[in-house]
């Protein structure tokens, strides 16, 4: 595992008591900066902190991404408890239903939405601010493959990680002049328990085109956000990066 740099440095993960917000945690608590971990279940929270509080400084909040103003009071409370926060990554997500756009339900459609496009858009209001005080920040964004390619009979899903796809450009080049850098990551499949909600059917129709045969692991995308979080990744913002086994064609 290569060594990264993010002594001080201080994240917000949303997602971030299981899958892959977990692994992102993991990955910079060993990397030297603390982390607030955001979730919207306080049992699952409460067991992801007591697994990593002997690697550094983690906190926990329960906060409901689809909401505003619970997003703001916790940045608010993040930014007292660690002194600032230097690192947001989106990784809170739902993957909605499998079913053609014709039977989509309208209340899961909405919802999908909250959480992965409007959550998204809540936690960025809310951040940005704080890092404009220093004029430092580092935001990755977790969209997917379906979001540039459109996955049949996942109408919401697609749709949803299209739009962090755009707001992600959009913010990038807003904050271009800052030292704060915007950017997204789409991977294919990765082996995570949101796959619970997905059917045998969709899992092999999205395996099927990835070239390397196989699901991504939650070590491999906590690796390159890693980087992307770090100073390092200073040249690229309102950027797509792909995690895809082959899968990617543009």
């Amino acid at each position: 595992m290569n060594t990264l740099d993010l002594k001080g440095k201080r994240a917000v993960i949303t997602g971030g008591a299981r899958g892959m917000g977990f692994a992102f945690a993991q990955r910079f608590l060993e990397s030297g900066a603390s982390v607030a971990l955001w979730d919207i279940s306080p049992d699952t929270l409460n067991k992801a902190e007591a697994a990593l509080a002997a690697k550094g400084t983690v906190t926990s909040q329960m906060v409901n991404v689809a909401d505003y103003a619970s997003v703001e009071a916790r940045a608010a409370a993040v930014t007292g408890a660690l002194g600032g926060i230097d690192i947001l990554v989106n990784a809170a997500g739902i993957a909605g239903v499998n079913t053609p756009l014709t039977d989509y339900p309208i209340d899961t459609w909405n919802a999908v939405m909250d959480v992965n496009l409007n959550g998204i858009f809540h936690t960025c209001r809310a951040v940005v601010p704080y890092m404009q005080k220093n004029d430092y920040g580092r935001i990755v964004n977790i969209a997917s493959m379906a979001g540039k390619d459109g996955n049949p009979n996942a109408s919401a899903y697609s749709v949803s990680k299209a739009g962090v796809i755009g707001l992600t450009k959009s913010l990038g080049k807003e904050l271009a002049t800052s030292g704060i850098r915007v950017n997204v990551i789409c991977p294919a499949v990765i082996k995570t328990e949101m796959l619970a909600d997905v059917t045998e059917e969709q899992i092999g129709y999205m395996l099927a085109k990835i070239l390397m045969g196989r699901m991504g692991t939650v070590e491999e995308i906590a690796s390159m956000v890693g980087w992307m979080c770090s100073e390092e990744c200073s040249y690229s913002t309102g950027a797509v990066f792909d995690l895809s086994g082959g899968r990617a064609t543009y």
